[in-house]
């Protein structure tokens, strides 16, 4: 129009003029849609930062061997601490006797009893009379029908002298009907709580060949148990006088009182098929701590004819004092975690680290060459997107189950929100 009105007509068309129109063109567009990319990418959330570990495990230093024996299998762990060894090949074999402590277990967890409460009376009825005479397992003789005992007396003349006729008669009591069936799938069903997966029960007093378990299994069950104050009180007995009762109760575990083993339980079990089983448990005094030890010895055979496992009792009772003697000298405290010491990091989601170190030296109780299991745990109130160094973050536990130790963790330097290039070049 202007060259119309000129009558001077345009200027020929260059490709510099032509460049230059799209540039003029192109670039305030190209400028609103980065703006508005960048104002977007500053806009979006940032991820939600989170603690990561630096190491899974912590192995102390130095070795240690346990004294397996040569054949069947076992387990020892300190409640805290964690695992110290298992040997053999962890598949299910007949528990004998020991049965009788998920038999407690699931009457406490039922009928709970505080330390030195007698409980409920249980009346004495004709099929634990009936079984009394039985040959060939082990009993309460001489039951009168119709007669009552406590609760508490009832558990001790099941852990004690192993009572397969009043481990059915509590069967029966607590499920309120003539028959076992539904006790043993409340053991079952315990079983199957405490991650006892290769646990059978098929019976409450163990003397059934179906019922099986593995050391393994046993000894989550052997934690579980001695939570229980009632129980510890029991098993720790040697014997036991019972009112109503003309024999006292004599324990089969004869390292209850052995010298220097400080052994507080659990439980012994002998059949022909299962040989000889014990579940045990010791303490140790290290410094002003005094751990938990717990073991299970599994599927211990004699050669030769052993009429219900007798001989294999004795058997499996050598063994386990071998084990538990060099366990005990074994335990001691050692450390864990230095003060200063890299455990983690914050990572900020974006590709920030921030180092994380504990804020003090952690000590725990275990044995030479113990592989013990890390946890890095955030604090309450979560993981901030800035903070200044040294502000604590969470916890490192050392060791699993109840009695673990923790250390509080801190910031190694200051953490910051991710920078401004970071967070327009973001892809995630």
């Amino acid at each position: 129009m202007l060259a119309e009105l000129t009558n001077n007509p345009p200027p020929p068309e260059t490709p510099r003029r032509t460049a230059v129109r799209r540039v003029k063109i192109w670039t305030p567009i190209l400028l609103l849609l980065a703006g508005a990319a960048i104002g977007g990418q500053l806009l979006r959330p940032l991820p939600a930062p989170r603690i990561v570990a630096a190491e899974q495990t912590h192995t102390l230093d130095g070795q240690f061997s346990v004294p397996w024996p040569a054949k069947g299998q076992g387990a020892v762990r300190v409640p805290g601490s964690g695992d110290i060894g298992a040997f053999g090949e962890q598949k299910p074999v007949p528990t004998a006797s020991v049965a009788k402590v998920m038999t407690a277990y699931v009457i406490l967890k039922n009928h709970p009893l505080r330390k030195g409460d007698p409980g409920p009376a249980v009346e004495i009825d004709a099929k634990a009379v009936t079984d009394g005479a039985s040959q060939h397992e082990s009993r309460i003789e001489g039951l009168v029908a119709g007669t009552k005992f406590s609760q508490q007396d009832l558990l001790k003349m099941l852990m004690i002298p192993s009572a397969n006729n009043v481990a059915r008669l509590l069967a029966r009591w607590d499920s309120g009907t003539d028959s076992e069936a539904a006790f043993v799938e409340k053991m079952n069903a315990a079983a199957r709580e405490l991650g006892m997966t290769n646990t059978t029960y098929t019976d409450a007093s163990g003397l059934d060949a179906g019922t099986v378990s593995t050391a393994a299994d046993q000894l989550k069950l052997a934690e579980a148990v001695m939570k229980e104050e009632a129980f510890r009180a029991v098993v720790a007995l040697p014997s036991a006088e019972i009112k109503g009762l003309s024999t006292t109760l004599i324990n089969n575990n004869v390292l209850l009182t052995a010298n220097g083993l400080s052994i507080r339980g659990i439980k012994t079990g002998s059949s022909t098929p299962a040989g000889g089983t014990l579940m045990w448990a010791a303490y140790k005094s290290v410094g002003d701590e005094t751990p938990l030890i717990l073991g299970t010895l599994m599927d211990q055979h004699v050669d030769g004819p052993d009429l219900n496992g007798e001989n294999s009792l004795k058997l499996v009772l050598a063994n386990s004092k071998k084990i538990i003697e060099s366990v005990r000298q074994a335990l001691d405290s050692a450390p864990a975690v230095r003060k200063g010491q890299t455990v983690g990091h914050v990572d900020d989601g974006l590709g920030g680290r921030t180092p994380l170190v504990a804020t003090k030296d952690l000590n725990v109780i275990g044995v030479p060459g113990q592989q013990l299991r890390l946890a890095l745990d955030p604090g309450a109130s979560g993981t901030p997107h800035a903070a200044k160094a040294g502000t604590e973050l969470g916890a490192l536990t050392v060791g699993t189950g109840e009695g673990a130790k923790s250390v509080p963790v801190a910031l190694g330097t200051s953490l910051a929100e991710p920078s401004f290039t970071t967070r327009i070049t973001r892809l995630r």
